[in-house]
């Protein structure tokens, strides 16, 4: 089940990255439909308009690493990991895609999925990525786009999908 939804995950990705109308142009905006050419002096991306950002293709190489960095904060969280299997309805959902350079430094955390419901779990998330810099270096692989799911528990704490030892029936 895990392997499909990353698959789609991946197909979607692939598929925006194709679609033209989300290409960024020369400022690196976003074109919206029926949008005017910039003017002389460049303007900032919008925060509203999402940009189309390339996610690392799932290698072997690469869900390697992703148990690699999992682990890595694992071990700088043991007492926010939850222990044993998680309840069937967590209190979050969030998928992260963490950019990671050629030696393990964070250098970016965004969000592909986020909680509506709970606002805050995204950015304690980001929070703990970034203190968990540096991650372990990637090696050959070099720098990329680290991508987990976290299974966030209303008691703040959490387990990756990446590590996940499942989830109770009830």
């Amino acid at each position: 089940m895990k392997r499909i939804l990353h698959l789609a995950l991946l197909a979607a990705v692939l598929g925006l990255s194709a679609c033209s109308a989300l290409k960024p142009s020369a400022t690196g905006e976003v074109p919206s439909p029926g949008a005017k050419a910039p003017a002389e002096e460049p303007s900032r991306p919008s925060e509203n308009v999402p940009t189309v950002r390339l996610i690392t293709a799932q290698t072997p190489a690469v869900r390697t690493y992703r148990k690699i960095g999992a682990r890595h904060i694992y071990n700088k969280y043991p007492q926010r990991i939850y222990k044993g299997k998680i309840p069937p309805l967590v209190y979050a959902v969030v998928v992260t895609e963490t950019d990671v350079d050629s030696s393990g430094r964070v250098t970016g955390v965004h969000f592909s999925r986020t909680p509506s419901h709970a606002p805050e779990v995204s950015g304690k998330i980001a929070e703990l990525i970034r203190d968990a810099s540096p991650l372990p270096a990637p090696g050959k692989l070099g720098a990329h786009t680290y991508v987990d799911t976290w299974l966030w528990d209303k008691s703040g704490q959490f387990q990756l999908d990446t590590l996940t030892l499942g989830q109770r029936s009830r």
